[in-house]
This record gives structure tokens, sequence and C-alpha cells, in this order.
């Protein structure tokens, strides 16, 4: 289903288990390619377990990228987001507690950001890109 012809309110969620690199690097290249495109969309960064801060190395990697987090802080995800977000992409499984909307989908082998950013941004983006796409 196309992101920009779905009818809930037009944002989409990307969930990390720490909402502190993956979910973070998803959301700002996500939200600068939605902005390319005029789209009316926007993303957040989320997590299961958030962590005290972003990753360092993540914030370095989105500086270089000319972006920026768009949460100050990992922010942990709710149930009201899953629900009211057009579409979920978790790059972890989502815990028990949460029931799991129907517009979720799992993006799996993104290699892991400690390791190397740019390899997991590069898979990040070409996965936007496909979903932008769609």
């Amino acid at each position: 289903m196309p992101v920009a012809n779905m009818d809930k309110d037009p944002i989409i969620v990307f969930v990390c288990e720490h909402g502190a690199v993956k979910s973070v690097v998803a959301a700002a290249h996500f939200n600068r390619f939605a902005a390319e495109k005029g789209l009316s969309l926007h993303a957040i960064a989320r997590g299961t377990t958030p962590d005290a801060e972003i990753s360092p190395q993540t914030v370095k990697g989105l500086a270089e990228d000319h972006l920026r987090p768009t949460e100050s802080l990992p922010q942990r995800l709710t149930q009201t987001e899953l629900e009211s977000a057009q579409r979920v992409v978790t790059f972890c499984a989502l815990p028990a507690e949460y029931r799991q909307p129907s517009h979720l989908e799992h993006w799996e082998n993104i290699p892991p950001v400690s390791e190397n950013y740019e390899l997991a941004r590069d898979a990040i983006i070409e996965r936007i890109r496909q979903m932008l796409k769609a």
C-alpha cells in the first residue's frame, strides 16, 4: 500500500529497541526524503526500552549527512502512537505489552550502526526509497 495514499494521520513511526540508533537514522532520512518529494508525512523515532541519550555515533553520522535527530532524547513508544501511525516500521520485535497494528513491518538485516554507520545508513535509505516508491 503506498505511503502517500493511506488515510490515517501522516505519521510514520520507526522503532528500535533503545530508540537511540536505527530508528533515529531512519526518521531523519525519511523526513528529508518526504520533504524533497513534497509529501505531507512526518516520521518519528521511538524505542521499546529507550536509552538515556541518542547514540553519539548516530548524532555524528547524521551531522555528517547534514541532518539532526527528530528527538533530543530517545522516547518510549506508546500504544497510541502505534494505533494512530500511518505506518510502523520496527528494527526489533515489539514486546507483548504492545498490541500489534496491522500496518506494521519489520526491517531485518540492517547492519549495526555501531559497527559501520555508513553501511547501516545506506541499508536504511534503500528501504525508505522502496517504501516511498510503493
